[in-house]
């Protein structure tokens, strides 16, 4: 079997981050690394899941719900993987800082989070989810379209 696009990169030289991971066709993987790979330091799963719920609402609920094709956490714990279609990428990065506020700013019920919407409904940590916003806009804060590139930062 051929090795698929994500396990190509290098991932002792990957570091927090927004990029672009695969472009098939119309349809776009952003990579949002979070956490080091590798580095001893992971998403928890109830931040994870919480960080999930959070991020799948506000995309999907955004002036570009169309385009939305997927969100979701990569099983190393170390990011989410989002998956549009036909959006410029500015717009993609935009769209993830104000996402990330969203869930740094969240105040209330989970979405989705109760027995009968979710398979795992009590483990969610939202402080958790809420410090993982707050770091990645930290990171993401300046991030430019030139930046979305692995190579641009393996110079």
């Amino acid at each position: 079997m051929e090795r698929i696009a994500s396990f190509c990169v290098d991932h002792n030289k990957l570091k927090k981050g927004m990029y672009i991971s695969r472009t098939d066709g119309d349809i776009v993987t952003y990579d949002i690394r979070m956490c080091i790979p590798n580095g001893g330091v992971y998403l928890t799963n109830g931040a994870m899941h919480t960080f999930e719920h959070l991020f799948a609402t506000y995309v999907r609920n955004s002036e570009f719900s169309n385009n939305i094709i997927y969100v979701g956490p990569m099983g190393c714990r170390t990011g989410f993987y989002l998956l549009v279609r036909s959006m410029e990428h500015s717009d993609v990065i935009a769209l993830t800082l104000k996402c990330f506020e969203f869930i740094r700013d969240f105040e209330g019920t989970i979405p989705g989070s109760t027995a009968a919407e979710c398979g795992n409904y009590k483990e969610h940590d939202l402080p958790g989810a809420k410090k993982t916003a707050e770091d990645m806009l930290n990171v993401l804060r300046d991030w430019t379209v030139p930046m979305l590139s692995y190579e641009y930062h393996n110079k």
